[in-house]
């Protein structure tokens, strides 16, 4: 029953929806103060695997943030909830960690990589986030000589963004051509400077640098380390999780309830068919 209790509450089925549910069954005396602790037997579980030892090399890493609305001092904020995977040296994925911070400040994302590195994290050589400048700033400090990798998807959306409606599926066009060539991408910069897109010129120019770092491994290996895309499956979860249950009562709430979800998402993973192969 107990069980029963907290898969509902994961599943975003608020306290008191679950405790009136169990009453049809003839289960009654549930509080949701009831189902509350029930789901809390989980944190000792969620907060072993958020901190277990990391024992095997992980050249690759991704980093991603999501924002979630969290009670704190009685208002509801937006927080951030940090999460980092990585692709391991046997080839394997693992979900590494998820922390809940007040944004996205390089301050932030460089406490979570020192946590990292503290928990065994070793032989990274590329991360591959957005472009944000608190995780490049972060990389950059933590990580000496590994190299930051603008995601690919991301990048076209941030040139996207400022396009007007009318240009938008030509320029799109343009940069699906170009990203897998440097001297292509130049010439899209120019055409959008001359077309008036000065801030999506400014773009391409920014990252110009760091959108092809995918490209020194191995080739197997580029169409799966050039994107966050391997992120898709735990945003999506949490997302689906949170516009049931629309807050989250404090931290822990979110951490929990994101925890349980990347357990069951790790699992596959690391029992599932090997992600890339290091054998070339």
């Amino acid at each position: 029953m107990v069980l029963a209790v907290a898969e509902s509450y994961f599943e975003g089925v608020s306290t008191r929806k679950v405790e009136k549910i169990f009453s049809l069954f003839g289960l009654h005396g549930i509080s949701a103060s009831d189902v509350s602790r029930a789901a809390k037997k989980l944190d000792k579980q969620v907060n072993e695997f958020l901190n277990r030892p990391i024992e095997v090399p992980i050249p690759y890493l991704f980093v991603d943030a999501s924002y979630f609305k969290v009670r704190t001092d009685g208002r509801y904020v937006n927080k951030a909830l940090l999460v980092v995977t990585g692709i391991r040296e046997d080839g394997y994925r693992e979900i590494l960690s998820a922390t809940v911070a007040e944004g996205e400040g390089d301050y932030c994302w460089e406490s979570c990589f020192e946590d990292l590195k503290a928990r065994g994290l070793k032989g990274v050589k590329m991360v591959v986030s957005d472009g944000h400048n608190g995780i490049q700033a972060a990389v950059q400090k933590v990580f000496v000589g590994a190299s930051w990798q603008m995601c690919n998807v991301h990048f076209m959306r941030a040139v996207l963004k400022n396009i007007s409606k009318k240009d938008k599926k030509d320029v799109a066009y343009m940069l699906k051509d170009a990203i897998e060539d440097e001297r292509k991408m130049q010439e899209v910069a120019v055409i959008l400077d001359d077309m008036g897109y000065k801030k999506s010129a400014n773009t391409i120019d920014s990252f110009r640098f760091d959108l092809w770092n995918y490209k020194s491994f191995p080739r197997p290996h580029w169409r799966k380390i050039r994107t966050t895309n391997g992120l898709e499956r735990i945003n999506k979860e949490l997302k689906r999780r949170s516009r049931v249950s629309g807050a989250y009562s404090n931290d822990q709430s979110l951490l929990r309830v994101a925890g349980c979800i990347m357990m069951d998402i790790n699992e596959d993973w690391i029992t599932g068919n090997r992600y890339l192969s290091f054998e070339e």
